[in-house]
């Protein structure tokens, strides 16, 4: 670990951290390791869907009762 890591504590279900423990050794990785790769995917995964919302941000909206009148008018329901 680094001079720059910080240290928190987290608690999983026993059954979580049982599968995190078997994947790290599989892994010949520490558990830190794991997680600190799991939440680095959740955070850029994060940042793809606001990035794709920016995009979209100009883009025409649709009400549900519009959506569901444009459904009908073209046979779709």
């Amino acid at each position: 670990m680094s001079e720059l890591s910080k240290r928190s504590t987290v608690y999983f279900e026993p059954e979580i951290h049982h599968a995190l423990r078997m994947k790290a050794a599989n892994a010949h990785i520490s558990v830190s390791e794991v997680v600190n790769e799991a939440v680095r995917l959740a955070l850029r995964e994060d940042q793809e869907d606001l990035g794709a919302f920016e995009e979209r941000a100009d883009e025409p909206t649709l009400s549900y009762d519009e959506l569901l009148k444009d459904l009908g008018k073209h046979g779709k329901l």
